[in-house]
């Protein structure tokens, strides 16, 4: 254990600190999963910001950078979020031929620890120095 997190368990014996942060001694391996393209995600790596206008919140969609009908597909580099009203403007065009430049060019998001469990930071800034390492 290395560090101690909010309580403790009890026991016939005593009490133990409930641990936070653990330390393994021998750690097996294997591949980082990948993060599923889901509209959720798409908002979470854009900052559920609107990626023509800077807006956060409100009414967000999902916009096609290269529009399906034009051969775009559904994948991270052509999915974007967008205001409903930026969406509406930007039609059936690219953001170069609407005149919408994109803030930043979309892409998949990191795949660092420090990404997958930031929503859990919240609750247990302890994990911080743990996760940026990663």
């Amino acid at each position: 254990m290395v560090l101690n997190g909010r309580g403790v368990l009890r026991a016939a014996q005593g009490t133990i600190p409930l641990p936070s942060v653990i330390r393994l001694t021998y750690y097996v391996h294997r591949p980082r999963p990948t993060i599923p393209l889901t509209k959720r995600e798409i908002f979470r790596r854009d900052n559920y910001t609107c990626q023509y206008c800077g807006r956060q919140g409100g009414k967000l969609t999902l916009d096609h950078v290269i529009p399906r009908h034009r051969g775009g597909t559904f994948s991270w580099e052509n999915l974007v979020t967008a205001c409903a009203a930026c969406n509406q403007r930007k039609g059936d065009r690219t953001p170069e031929e609407a005149g919408m430049p994109l803030l930043r060019p979309p892409g998949p998001p990191p795949q660092s620890a420090l990404y997958r469990f930031q929503r859990y930071l919240v609750d247990h800034a302890e994990w911080r120095p743990f996760l940026e390492g990663w």
